[in-house]
């Protein structure tokens, strides 16, 4: 079993700023991508952005392209997503998912793993 544990969620103002991290532990798979969702209330979860595991291929959904950025630090396991210029309709719980799938790192039904969720409030 793979544990993803989400952090650095909170309250930001519109334009501002903030950087999640999600760790692995337990069995990590030795190659595997990894993405970022989130959900807002009364919403389908959607994609935000993936990276493998090389961290040479990144992919945003168009809502985030330009203003989040996905990385990864194999070494320690960890991936952030680095989210700026935020706005109200960027308000959601944030996962962190693992595949080991190599494509359509945007369908949620790929994904083997999921953390709990971070929550990301961004106030008008």
């Amino acid at each position: 079993q793979v544990q993803l544990l989400e952090s650095g969620g909170g309250l930001v103002q519109a334009g501002g700023s903030l950087r999640l991290s999600c760790a692995a532990s337990g069995r990590t798979p030795s190659n595997y991508a990894m993405g970022w969702f989130r959900q807002a209330p009364g919403k389908e979860r959607e994609f935000v952005a993936a990276i493998t595991w090389s961290g040479g291929n990144t992919y945003y959904a168009d809502s985030v392209k330009g203003r989040f950025t996905i990385s990864r630090d194999n070494a320690k396991n960890t991936v952030h997503l680095q989210m700026n210029s935020l706005t109200p309709e960027d308000t959601a719980v944030y996962y962190c998912a693992a595949t080991t799938r190599n494509y359509a790192y945007g369908d949620r039904r790929i994904y083997a793993y999921w953390g709990q969720g971070t929550q990301v409030t961004v106030s008008s």
